[in-house]
């Protein structure tokens, strides 16, 4: 196969000076699916802004079908054919699927072309979805179909604008493994058709299932380029990381206790008023980890702020060692022994406009150690501080340095470092993982097992189902505001049963689930 794209030493500083990519190669052969891997930082994302014409380079050459490019913004970019689908939809939620499809480039009619023609689209956007099996409903409202089918909407928009080079971030992050069939399936059958995909992946399993070739890279350099067939998940890890990586949990056995957290006949409205929590019951022991698992909107969010403090209830008690939670606020709640990992760590995990230091001693600083007649003790914070750092392993070279400007992974970092440094009773960990890379996981999720062997209960919410079963030691399942199922994690359990629960296809009935 001939080089449909080459990116050849491609370097992008910042006006900080912070070194994104420092002569990045990358070759795409026409009619393949690359996989482009790295750790968090490593400078995936901002070489694929350089590609869609979101950032510049600061040096280097683009050559796209052997001749030199250069795309100063997205529009240049579609117009040679070069498609991007994000990880987080860009899409409008109260329009129809032909509507988003098409948003932008309408057909019109009527005099002087004032009107969108409505009929052209949805036929326009049925043809494009039947040919390339990307089935979508054209008529239905984007607010009431699946993650998986919003998915879809997404490729097409890119297909309908003329892409054959498609990028896509994180395309199953939030899929179920059934959603993650139909979109492999859907993007083999566009290879066959002669496109091209760049596949951006945190996930080695769906690296080794779907990519022809794999390029690595880390610290803003290109590692190499590996034929997929010709490799496996170790050697890719550990030229990600620089190490060997355990790519599996190790744990022991749980022990669990006393029930630490019961919630019982729960429920919960969204913003908009409907009840997003359904009469949501279960228990939390110390030293067990109850993971729950599901498509992201079936109520998670709701659940997860009605008990740190964040959300009122509709009705149900939510109790934490006896005490009813009910008129403390998120400070009381906090200040009863509950750390919370927040799944937005921008807007509720962490402060980007403070300094790494004063996100970590959030819960620190009216400790005695700290705070002497309300004057902080700047040595022993600052001394708090770097144990933290060094021990969480966030890559930044002082406290004093803004959150905001650490990457994604290190961000994270921050928050684990301060909800599991206050050896919280109950951990409620919702998305830990997210958006983080292989070995900044391996670390998250051998300090989240060693909280549950101290005696934490943990309570761990997850898109990700691999991370759901590989820490939990029971797994509930919600569906549509419902917990469906309660499951022992036992080796007869796999992904496609509790996929099925998922997606609503099997339920429990209520009275034979155990809490």
């Amino acid at each position: 196969m001939a080089d449909l794209l080459e990116m050849k030493n491609i370097h992008k500083t910042y006006p900080n000076g912070t070194k994104a990519n420092q002569g990045v190669n990358l070759k795409i052969r026409e009619g393949e699916i690359h996989a482009l891997v790295g750790e968090n930082g490593a400078g995936k994302s901002t070489l694929m802004k350089i590609l869609f014409g979101l950032e510049q380079p600061t040096d280097g050459e683009l050559r796209y079908k052997g001749q030199p490019v250069t795309f100063h913004n997205p529009k240049d970019a579609i117009a040679h054919g070069i498609g991007m689908v994000h990880q987080h939809f860009m899409l409008v939620p109260s329009f129809t699927v032909a509507e988003n499809i098409v948003l932008g480039i309408e057909k019109r009619r009527g005099p002087l072309s004032l009107f969108t023609d409505r009929k052209a689209a949805v036929k326009s956007v049925q043809q494009l979805s039947e040919s390339y099996g990307l089935r979508v409903q054209a008529e239905a409202k984007v607010e009431t179909i699946s993650v998986g089918q919003k998915q879809r909407v997404e490729i097409l928009k890119a297909l309908y604008r003329g892409a054959r080079l498609l990028i896509l971030d994180e395309p199953t992050a939030v899929l179920t493994p059934q959603e993650t069939d139909e979109l492999f399936v859907a993007l083999r059958q566009l290879v066959t058709q002669g496109y091209t995909i760049i596949f951006i992946t945190h996930k080695l399993r769906e690296v080794m299932e779907i990519s022809d070739r794999v390029t690595v890279l880390r610290a803003g350099k290109t590692i190499g380029t590996l034929a997929t067939k010709e490799t496996n998940k170790e050697e890719i890890s550990r030229l990600m990381v620089g190490r060997d990586v355990l790519l599996r949990v190790e744990k022991k056995a749980a022990n669990p206790q006393d029930v630490v957290l019961a919630v019982e006949n729960l429920s919960v409205a969204d913003n908009r008023g409907s009840i997003a929590v359904k009469q949501l019951s279960f228990s939390v022991r110390s030293g067990e980890i109850f993971g729950i698992a599901g498509v992201e909107g079936n109520g998670q969010t709701e659940l997860v702020e009605a008990i740190t403090g964040l959300r009122a209830r509709v009705g149900g008690s939510v109790r934490f060692l006896q005490q009813e939670l009910t008129g403390l606020d998120v400070l009381g709640i906090r200040n009863l022994g509950i750390g919370h990992i927040p799944e937005d760590r921008q807007s509720r995990g962490a402060c980007l406009t403070a300094s790494i230091q004063e996100n970590l001693i959030l819960d620190l600083y009216r400790q005695k150690a700290f705070n002497r007649g309300g004057l902080l003790h700047q040595a022993n914070l600052k001394q708090k501080v770097d144990e933290l750092i060094a021990h969480y392993d966030i890559r930044t070279k002082s406290g004093d340095f803004l959150a905001g400007s650490l990457s994604g992974g290190n961000l994270q970092k921050v928050v684990i470092a301060r909800e599991l440094s206050k050896d919280p009773k109950l951990l409620v960990a919702s998305q830990p993982t997210r958006g983080v890379d292989i070995g900044a996981i391996e670390f998250i999720h051998r300090e989240i097992i060693r909280k549950r062997d101290e005696g934490s209960a943990v309570l761990l919410i997850s898109a990700e189902l691999s991370e759901v079963m590989s820490l939990s030691d029971r797994i509930g399942v919600m569906y549509n505001g419902e917990l469906v199922a309660i499951l022992e994690n036992n080796h007869a359990l796999t992904e496609e049963e509790i996929g099925f629960y998922m997606l609503g296809v099997k339920k429990h009935e209520k009275k034979a689930m155990g809490s």
